[in-house]
């Protein structure tokens, strides 16, 4: 299973100020992202040279920020402090996700400052708002080249992800080995109170880095 992004809400006043702090520590500048329309939030991405990229998203103040998952999901976690939403992996076809978890995937596009209108459709976001420690999932509707992580900005990468939650439940959800459910990218399990996704480790060109 390949990961996508990692998702990071905050509050919309604190949004610039943690696209700077984030942009400082990874060693380059956040691109604003554009608007999701159908999930009421906005975002700033920095695509990675794994082929991975970070979000940073926050709300807007529009009715579908109270009705999308994706929108309740950000918006609960601004309200307890801001921090990591989630990890997202992709899918080439997501027609076996949705049957396995019973729904169709919620479509989604953004239309970014270039004008260009990135498509994807995703689920998951339920059960990540019950269980934070889960991932969602995308399946782009775009060619390669469109993809947010197709023009790196950074030298930076994802090095690992550190998780506070089951990792037989996530490996069930995923359908993927325990010990290892993403490729490439290194899984430690930790102990925390709240499950979700609590830190993550980049290798950058000044040296290790954790957020």
């Amino acid at each position: 299973m390949r990961l996508d992004h990692v998702s990071y809400a905050v509050a919309r006043d604190g949004f610039v100020s943690t696209v700077q702090r984030l942009g400082s520590a990874l060693g380059a500048g956040f691109v604003d992202g554009g608007v999701h329309p159908r999930f009421g939030t906005r975002n700033f991405v920095l695509p990675l040279a794994s082929g991975t990229y970070v979000e940073v998203v926050t709300t807007l103040d529009h009715p579908a920020a109270d009705r999308a998952p994706f929108g309740r999901a950000v918006a609960q976690r601004a309200e307890e402090g801001g921090g990591w939403l989630g990890w997202v992996v992709s899918v080439d076809d997501i027609a076996p996700v949705e049957a396995r978890l019973g729904r169709q995937a919620a479509e989604g596009h953004r239309v970014r400052p270039d004008g260009f209108d990135l498509r994807w459709k995703q689920i998951g976001l339920l059960e990540l708002l019950e269980d934070p420690q889960l991932p969602y999932f995308l399946q782009w509707l775009v060619d390669p080249a469109e993809r947010p992580s197709a023009d790196p900005r950074t030298a930076s990468t994802i090095k690992g992800l550190s998780i506070a939650g089951d990792a037989a439940a996530i490996s069930e959800f995923l359908g993927e080995p325990a010990d290892h459910p993403l490729d490439q990218i290194d899984v430690t399990w930790v102990e925390d109170e709240e499950p979700g996704l609590v830190a993550v480790e980049f290798d950058t060109p000044r040296g290790p880095v954790t957020i």
